[in-house]
């Protein structure tokens, strides 16, 4: 009896073990930036990688104006060993409140301004090519920042409020999370023509609680960080539900948040483990999903059907740990570029994932 005890108690260990990812071993290049002596970056928002290497970088630096609603957005270029070229769109008209930045695949630069409810596509020599939304002004009577009223206000084509991100599907459709307020998904076509919306702001399917980022794969089919409600929706191409993906990973007994105190489990999605803050989806032929949360500051990685298969990374201001990690770009499965919000940085990715991790950094 004592042996069959002893048995039943080894399996039932065996299955859990089995359950939690394992650690994926890595390397960090914090400084793989090289800066000019006077240029600094503030709360780094986004990061995207283009065909060449070329990484760009969208920070909440160059602040002007009082501590609150001061214009925070610059868009810089860097090699791909990390040299400064330029920044883009200085001084630009949309520049507010950087949120996002990515690359589409003929390089065309896209940034994402919560703070103007702008989305402007750069051509790859940086010229602005595509404008989508339109910010408020100070001549607009009554105008002032949005606000979470309820019900909310109904969405508007093509006006956004707060955008947060943008993807593209294999025709080049335009998918745009927006975001903080109106919580949909915008879609145009390949020349910025409106098509649809879908979405608005629930727990249900095909409602959310701040879409925060947003990938597409090589199918066509969108992937949408639904933050507030701890979980991936996916969705096809015209904004049909397939499925939602959770991370249900538990977070370390001696895990601490980067401020303020641990999050009480079942507390709010933003600051629960496994809440997505980030996607990003590796190319071909086997694609994989990259997602981030604030605590306790990992990233996993997922099959495209939710399978958890690693995970690496903790909270913390050294290399290899994260301050919220508000963008990612992979532009292979094991090379991944994070944008820290809190640690202003980039810290550069290279994972191991044959290696046994070294124990908890």
């Amino acid at each position: 009896m004592q042996n069959h005890l002893m048995m039943v108690l080894a399996l039932c260990g065996g299955t859990a073990f089995a359950q939690q990812p394992p650690e994926i071993a890595f390397d960090s290049e914090p400084n793989f930036l090289k800066l000019p002596a006077d240029l600094h970056l503030g709360e780094t928002a986004g990061v995207a990688v283009n065909s060449k290497g070329h990484v760009f970088v969208f920070s909440r630096g160059n602040s002007t104006g009082p501590a609150y609603g001061a214009t925070a957005a610059q868009l810089l270029e860097f090699g791909p060993t990390g040299r400064y070229i330029r920044e883009i769109g200085k001084n630009l008209y949309a520049w507010s409140y950087a949120h996002a930045v990515r690359v589409d695949k003929d390089d065309n630069i896209w940034a994402i301004d919560k703070g103007s409810d702008m989305i402007i596509k750069f051509n790859p020599e940086g010229h602005v090519a595509m404008v989508f939304g339109r910010k408020k002004e100070a001549s607009d009577e009554g105008e002032g920042p949005w606000t979470h009223v309820k019900p909310p206000r109904p969405a508007v084509n093509g006006q956004f409020r707060q955008p947060t991100d943008v993807a593209w599907d294999t025709e080049g459709s335009i998918f745009i999370s927006d975001g903080y307020i109106n919580s949909r998904v915008a879609k145009y076509d390949k020349n910025g023509d409106w098509v649809k919306q879908w979405g608005k702001p629930g727990s249900g399917a095909s409602e959310f609680n701040v879409p925060h980022s947003i990938a597409a794969d090589a199918r066509g089919n969108v992937y949408v960080a639904d933050r507030g409600n701890r979980r991936i929706q996916v969705f096809d191409h015209d904004g049909t539900y397939l499925r939602e993906i959770t991370v249900d990973v538990p977070a370390p007994d001696d895990a601490q948040p980067w401020m303020g105190s641990r999050p009480e489990p079942g507390g709010p999605g933003t600051m629960q483990p496994g809440s997505p803050w980030a996607l990003c989806i590796t190319p071909g032929p086997t694609q994989y999903i990259y997602s981030s949360d604030a605590f306790p500051g990992r990233i996993y990685k997922l099959t495209l059907d939710g399978k958890v298969v690693g995970m690496l990374g903790r909270t913390g201001r050294q290399v290899k740990q994260f301050g919220w990690i508000h963008e990612m770009a992979c532009p292979s499965e094991n090379e991944i570029y994070v944008a820290e919000l809190l640690n202003w940085r980039v810290q550069k990715l290279t994972l191991h994932p044959g290696k046994a991790a070294a124990g908890r950094q």
